[in-house]
């Protein structure tokens, strides 16, 4: 049986993630600015840097739904405690089980985005390794 103390628990792992996932964003967007910098300085060899932006462009849009996706955990998550306080325990129950499958969808986004992110690192190991 869970009370309306068990969505509660939810709202500091949720603030958590959603530090981490705007830390990300605020990482990538300083990595975008900078490609930008060298790509406009960079004259012919532009081959590395075009395959950084490609990989930065699917993580912007895996950060972006990652977010997304915590903001909805979080909106049932309240919902459900909102459903607990009016004494609506189905609607409770439901929307606390939308909220965890959220956050387990803002859980599987995240580790996409870092598989993706590793790969952007091969990218540059790659690039050092061949001069």
């Amino acid at each position: 049986m869970i009370s309306i103390n068990t969505p509660a628990l939810l709202f500091p792992a949720i603030t958590l993630m959603m530090l981490a996932y705007t830390n990300r964003f605020l990482a990538l967007a300083t990595l975008i600015r900078n490609l930008h910098g060298q790509y406009k300085q960079v004259g012919e060899d532009r081959d590395l840097i075009k395959a950084q932006i490609t990989n930065l462009k699917k993580r912007l849009v895996l950060v972006k739904q990652m977010q997304a996706s915590g903001i909805i955990s979080f909106f049932f998550c309240v919902l459900s405690m909102l459903s607990f306080y009016l004494q609506y325990d189905h609607w409770a129950y439901g929307m606390f089980g939308l909220s965890l499958l959220s956050l387990l969808l803002s859980l599987g986004l995240s580790l996409n985005e870092i598989f993706i992110s590793t790969r952007a690192l091969e990218i540059e190991l790659k690039d050092m390794l061949e001069e």
